[in-house]
């Protein structure tokens, strides 16, 4: 049984998961940088220890100081959160070593999902199909194949996420310098600049799978998530069930979910992401071997506590619901809240905040680390805040995020709000015929020219 829970993150991540050990009852402590001193987690945590400075390098992505953080508080856990250290596999190797108990999955899911190349062919065995594409880091035989697949391709980093490293090329010509560019730029993102292409698919559905499996082999899948409303490969809103998806593509996703993690024995939750395109084709490409920024959406939808299901089955205790209880209870939208300034060109907006109120009320929650008189450092994700909203349709889940975005006020720093107030109004999001890219067109070519396309 895990007997204190060390939580090696910050924000709001780090406030869910204290809140979930709160209702499980593990005492928690929270391992925080310089940075973070005044953050809400640090002060609603049972303990508290100083892991370094304010820079991530020296404190969140500090194996050395958060191993003997670890040690020296009498945790027997951790929970990594996302970003920083949530897909380490030496991370995880040292704690297997020392016996801690990490809160994710192994090592080796880790090692044979993490290179995306990898786990396209690993994919491919398990029989789920792939978007066409060379995996090689070759920049001859990957303009070879390019030319065979056809034009337009995706240059990516192996080791890529969060769109760096990424570009869309359309010519021959270009192929070789976008192919340096991505390659210097996953050089400084990922330490490594591996690349591989892929056939670009006109706009897609970026569609997702969360599944949980225990240590006794049961997998459990979930309904899918919708994240195609992106900006420059970032998420911005995710909702589900998709205004897409019908009940045979659910169940094509969730079975070809379900082949790789049985394939690759996997533990704990992950999430497989699909590239879907328009004849509802659904194309593997990747898989987040950790918790997702998005899970409260599938919370609400389905009223299963994913953060709470991570830790018992960390702990080797028994889930309390079975597969037939996983259903769509819910519509469920979830917008992300970032200390950006959209009319600048998203400059991040770190500062203090003068004056904060959040939205609540009827199909609104909230997930979040801020509060009236905090200062967002400059270190980190500028991820502040996520209003979620549902409702018994996704007409009513939709008002209740107007709403919301209506009722929240963050003044002393610029916010992302004005942009999802746009969104969540506009005619192609009401209608549910959005696609990958929709984001980048209404802000770099106008609304008015996106809707008349239509």
């Amino acid at each position: 049984m895990i007997k204190k829970l060390f939580v090696a993150n910050r924000g709001e991540i780090a406030l869910r998961i204290i809140r979930g050990c709160k209702e499980l009852e593990i005492p928690v402590v929270i391992g925080y940088s310089e940075g973070d001193r005044y953050s809400l987690p640090v002060f609603l945590a049972d303990e508290r220890i100083c892991i370094g400075p304010a820079n991530p390098k020296e404190s969140y992505l500090n194996i050395p100081s958060i191993i003997s953080s670890i040690e020296i508080t009498g945790a027997d856990a951790v929970h990594p959160g996302y970003g920083f250290l949530s897909e380490n596999i030496q991370f995880v190797e040292i704690c297997n070593a020392t016996r801690i108990i990490f809160v994710g999955p192994t090592a080796e899911n880790l090692r044979m999902m993490g290179d995306k190349s990898l786990a396209k062919k690993i994919a491919q065995k398990a029989k789920v199909p792939v978007i066409p594409g060379y995996e090689e880091n070759n920049l001859k035989k990957a303009l070879s194949h390019a030319q065979k697949i056809g034009f337009p391709i995706m240059i990516k980093a192996s080791a890529g996420g969060g769109g760096r490293g990424m570009r869309k090329v359309y010519t021959i010509e270009e192929f070789e310098k976008m192919w340096y560019t991505c390659q210097e730029e996953a050089k400084i993102s990922f330490g490594e600049g591996s690349l591989y292409i892929e056939k670009f698919i006109e706009r897609p559905r970026h569609i997702e799978i969360q599944v949980l499996c225990d240590n006794k082999g049961n997998i459990y899948v979930f309904p899918e998530r919708d994240c195609s409303i992106q900006r420059r490969h970032q998420k911005l809103i995710e909702e589900s069930p998709s205004p897409f998806v019908d009940d045979r593509l659910r169940k094509k996703l969730q079975k070809y979910a379900k082949r790789i993690v049985k394939y690759i024995k996997y533990r704990n939750a992950g999430t497989i992401e699909f590239l879907v395109d328009q004849d509802k084709n659904p194309y593997f490409i990747e898989m987040n071997t950790r918790i997702q920024v998005e899970h409260p959406v599938t919370e609400c939808v389905t009223g299963i506590d994913l953060v709470k299901s991570q830790i018992k089955i960390a702990d080797n205790s028994k889930l309390d619901f079975s597969q037939k209880d996983i259903k769509i209870n819910y519509y469920s939208i979830e917008c992300r809240i970032n200390a950006e300034d959209p009319e600048n060109n998203f400059m991040p907006s770190p500062g203090k905040i003068k004056k904060l109120v959040l939205p609540s009320g009827p199909g609104i929650r909230v997930d979040s680390h801020i509060y009236e008189g905090y200062y967002v450092p400059p270190y980190y994700d500028s991820l502040i805040a996520k209003i979620i909203s549902y409702g018994k349709t996704r007409q009513e889940a939709i008002e209740r995020m107007k709403r919301a975005l209506e009722e929240i006020v963050i003044n002393g720093i610029k916010t992302t709000v004005p942009l999802y107030k746009k969104i969540i109004s506009h005619p192609i999001f009401l209608s549910g015929r959005y696609y990958v890219g929709f984001v980048d067109k209404i802000v770099s070519e106008g609304e008015q020219k996106e809707v008349v396309k239509w």
